[in-house]
């Protein structure tokens, strides 16, 4: 079981999110990563761009895993850009590098484009994206390689040899999780005891059917530790602006909007449930032993403490993951 502290671009500045990612590596956690987002959930949130923040990050720390979770192609970010951004960061940081990658939400897509497709048209651009990223990890030369995005001789010149980054494909649903298991290394879902199951079905069955070995299983969760329960949950409480389902694959791109409308329809006890959330360190414990039963085999844990997220970690190193470590030996 490895654990992946992920850092939340929506909620703190790129600056303070670099302090917490030290901080992740020095407490034991097996890797770092990030949101890709160009807005946040909520009016008020912060958006630093994910891609120089991750090299800045990969070089103020050694050895762990790093990478997005998830980077959405479409018209942020053409296939050719995302398959040279993580070539170069392969040839960096050798065997460090994972590609998150995801079909996208209005929320960061509408402001470039104007328009959001319908969730069969977002997973079919997403499967056409990987295929011409692994393309061009292998060396090929990529015209009118694809219908969704335009290439003229497009060609990776400085690639890895030795090890392609890989692939961890997000899925809310069968459709995207039978993309992973058909190209992906592995499928990147909500840990919800709901959606879980039927994702990870739909992997492992995509997989089976294309001659492939599943890869891996990456649950996420979202916490927020403080000192007293209230200030856990008073510390998450934005989050709400992203629970509602329909953020995920429908047209929703205002922040402001979204927040009013997950206050609407998330309690506080549903946000509770919804997340990982209070002062005990046995909660958190628990909690992330709930997700492994569900069958992860990397936990992302998304920091949420605005009370104070690098306590949070302090408590995660003491408290938390030595807990982890000790039940699974």
């Amino acid at each position: 079981m490895r654990y992946l502290h992920l850092c939340a671009h929506e909620q703190f500045p790129p600056e303070q999110l670099l302090r917490q990612a030290v901080a992740a590596h020095g407490s034991g956690f097996d890797g770092i990563g990030c949101s890709d987002h160009l807005q946040p959930w909520w009016e008020g949130g912060e958006a630093g761009s994910a891609w120089p923040w991750l090299g800045a990050a990969a070089q103020a720390t050694e050895r762990v895993l790093f990478g997005t979770a998830v980077t959405p192609p479409g018209p942020r970010y053409h296939p050719v850009l995302i398959a040279q951004a993580w070539a170069t960061f392969e040839l960096m940081f050798p065997g460090r590098p994972y590609l998150g990658l995801g079909s996208g939400e209005a929320l960061n897509e509408f402001p470039v484009s104007g328009e959001w497709p319908s969730v069969g048209e977002q997973v079919e651009r997403m499967e056409e994206a990987l295929e011409m990223i692994r393309a061009l990890w292998d060396g090929q030369l990529l015209t009118d390689a694809g219908k969704r995005f335009p290439t003229k001789q497009a060609y990776l010149h400085s690639r890895p040899s030795d090890r392609q980054p890989p692939i961890w494909v997000s899925a809310f649903g069968p459709e995207a999780a039978a993309v992973a298991g058909r190209q992906g290394d592995g499928v990147w879902t909500l840990a919800d005891p709901e959606s879980t199951p039927e994702v990870i079905d739909a992997y492992k069955g995509a997989a089976e059917d294309a001659g492939r070995e599943p890869g891996e299983i990456v649950l996420q969760a979202n916490f927020s530790w403080a000192e007293d329960d209230e200030a856990a949950l008073e510390g998450c409480r934005v989050w709400k602006g992203s629970q509602p389902k329909e953020f995920y694959k429908d047209d929703w791109h205002d922040p402001k909007a979204m927040y009013e409308e997950g206050e609407r329809q998330v309690s506080d006890e549903e946000l509770k449930e919804a997340m990982i959330i209070g002062a005990d360190p046995e909660t958190h414990v628990e909690r992330i032993r709930e997700i492994e039963e569900m069958g992860a085999t990397v936990v992302a844990l998304m920091n949420n403490s605005g009370a104070d997220p690098l306590a949070a970690i302090a408590t995660h190193k003491d408290k938390v993951l030595p807990r982890l470590r000790d039940d699974s030996n």
